[in-house]
């Protein structure tokens, strides 16, 4: 029915199917839409069998509001109401009965998965976040588990805690969640007011009280947190040896003493635990993804496992859920698993940004043209549907030089900023192809140019590929790196430019030691684009450096494979040594 809407005998037979297993609201939907077709035989049987499921739909929803007027405050008319209106499709109607069937018995959290469900399907999204947020911290697992499926893949925010509290006031489990996370964020003094809460109506909770008092000493009341632990001490015994050994901690007592083959007990959530870091550890993704999840289910403030639920989405290729468990896990008091988590972050983080920024450059120094050198770019790109994403850049091009006096002066540079629009295809396994149109602006007035700004047409294809031990990494080991480049530019008599360049590297730590073998040649077959180079070099960088900068040195002898019109020997030595910069925003 959904590749062929138009085929009307299917989405029958869906229809029929649909009402025969009970789900009589999405019959009727279908049966609805098929009443409209220009097939006069479907109509008439979708006609018929919307009557059908219809019918006794309405008849029901009078039946019961007619049982309504009688006694507004029966509990079943007003469930029963809400059930044939959300079959009947009104949302509006369901959620108004759902919610006062919810004031009648408001401890039938199974209620509140439907308000959630009416409450979203009516636009009430927040309304619909706080009952299902209600019920996803309840006691009751079935509703627990429905409303969970469908709260969104995100912590929930302090007002979306306060909203749900307000629906459901008696619900101590989502009050002390709203507790703990206050108290994570700083806020002592509204953390406090949740706990004398919840002491109130849960008196049984004893780490909610001990957790109070501890508040209470913090801000120097002893007098008042003393009677509290002394409550918690007595009454918590061998339930909770833990929590016995803080209070008698606080109060200044000794430990209890315990057998020493006493086997420390084990509960669902410790060995949900352990066993989340034997599969994370493993490298079993999926089965830690599965534990870590229950672990915070049990703890939603252990921000490591929030950092470890994004790392194994990463892994399982679900970036754009690991995005969300490493923003969360960004707020971590813990400044290592914070920053590792702001790292990550950012590196997921740009193919979903709506404008992405690029910067690099590479300034260096050449022996062989006694001249620095800089290159650098700034590039804009736009995330757009589709295949091709649309940027603007401004590539800047220059030396110190400007240019060699010969019998006619050779300019060793663009010497120019080049300003241009284009398109370029997303990489694809180190694959992508661009093209561009702008302008080039000299910043020197140049013999061999009319004009300081000239139209500069680019295009091009490029490929990479990298294996190995990166610049930085903790073992020591190879690393082989390969470009490939062909690149058209106008402004160079529309010749098509190659280049192959390729290193074999070894890595230790902070220290890179290569070999270079480059390539370079163009259509036209001048000899100032055709060339090859190799020769050794070495790349490194220090930790008080940005994590994108590293310095290289390489010391490499070429040979020009066209020397036609060449005024230089076919050969050359060339010392480079200079430094490369990059960030993204």
């Amino acid at each position: 029915m959904e590749l062929d809407p138009a085929d009307h005998h299917v989405a029958l037979e869906f229809a029929f199917l649909a009402f025969e297993t009970s789900r009589q609201r999405e019959a009727r939907l279908v049966f609805d839409r098929i009443r409209a077709s220009p097939n006069a035989a479907a109509r008439a049987s979708a006609e018929q069998a919307f009557q059908n499921v219809d019918r006794p739909l309405a008849e029901g929803i009078a039946h019961w509001q007619q049982a309504l007027d009688r006694d507004s405050k029966n509990f079943s008319a007003h469930e029963e109401l809400a059930r044939l209106a959300e079959q009947r499709n009104d949302w509006a109607l369901a959620a108004r009965h759902y919610e006062a069937a919810w004031q009648i018995k408001p401890g039938e959290r199974r209620l509140l998965v439907d308000l959630g469900r009416a409450w979203k399907e009516t636009g009430r999204a927040e309304e619909s976040i706080a009952a299902l947020l209600a019920a996803s911290r309840g006691a009751e697992p079935r509703p627990a588990e429905a409303a969970g499926s469908l709260l969104p893949a995100r912590y929930p925010f302090v007002y979306e805690f306060r909203a749900a509290v307000a629906l459901d006031p008696p619900n101590v489990e989502l009050r002390r969640e709203l507790a703990y996370l206050l108290l994570e964020m700083g806020e002592k003094p509204q953390a406090e007011t949740e706990f004398k809460q919840i002491a109130k109506d849960a008196p049984d909770d004893l780490l909610s009280a001990a957790q109070n008092a501890f508040l209470l000493l913090q801000r120097g009341d002893k007098a008042a947190a003393q009677p509290i632990l002394g409550r918690v001490l007595a009454r918590v015994g061998e339930a909770d040896e833990e929590l016995a050994d803080r209070v008698r901690a606080v109060l200044h007592l000794p430990k209890a003493l315990r057998r020493r083959d006493e086997e420390p007990r084990r509960d669902a959530a410790v060995e949900a635990r352990e066993l989340a870091e034997k599969s994370y550890k493993a490298g079993y993704m999926k089965d830690a993804l599965k534990y870590l999840t229950i672990v915070h289910e049990n703890d939603p403030l252990d921000y490591n496992v929030m950092l470890k639920l994004g790392f194994a989405h990463n892994v399982l290729k679900d970036d754009r859920k690991a995005m969300d468990w490493f923003k969360l896990a960004r707020y971590s008091p813990d400044p290592s698993i914070a920053g590792e988590a702001q790292r990550a972050y950012r590196t997921l983080e740009p193919p979903y940004q709506r404008f992405r920024t690029t910067t690099w450059m590479l300034p260096f120094y050449s022996s062989r043209w006694n001249s620095a050198f800089s290159y650098g770019q700034v590039k804009t790109e736009i995330k757009v549907p589709g295949v091709l994403r649309p940027y603007v850049s401004m590539r800047f091009v220059d030396d110190a030089r400007g240019s060699v006096r010969a019998p006619y002066p050779q300019y060793l540079s663009e010497t120019a900023f080049i300003l241009g629009a284009g398109v370029a295809t997303p990489v694809y396994r180190g694959l992508m192809a661009w093209g561009e149109a702008g302008a080039a602006i000299s910043y020197l007035r140049r013999e061999d140019q009319l004009s300081r700004a000239l139209p500069d047409y680019r295009g091009g294809v490029s490929f990479s590929r990298a294996r190995g031990h990166l610049l930085g990494a903790e073992k020591p080991g190879m690393f082989w790196e390969n470009h490939e480049d062909a690149v058209f530019a106008s402004r160079f008599a529309n010749s098509l430019l190659l280049y192959t360049q390729n290193t074999i590297d070894y890595t230790r730590g902070t220290v890179q030691a290569y070999w270079n073998l480059n390539l370079t040649g163009d259509v036209m077959r001048q000899y100032g684009a055709n060339f090859a180079e190799t020769g050794p070099g070495i790349r490194f960088r220090w930790a008080s450096l940005p994590p994108a900068l590293s310095i290289s040195i390489d010391v490499v002898g070429g040979v020009h494979t066209v020397n036609t019109d060449n005024p230089r020997r076919p050969n050359f030595f060339d010392i480079r040594a200079g430094l490369w910069y990059a960030f993204t925003r």
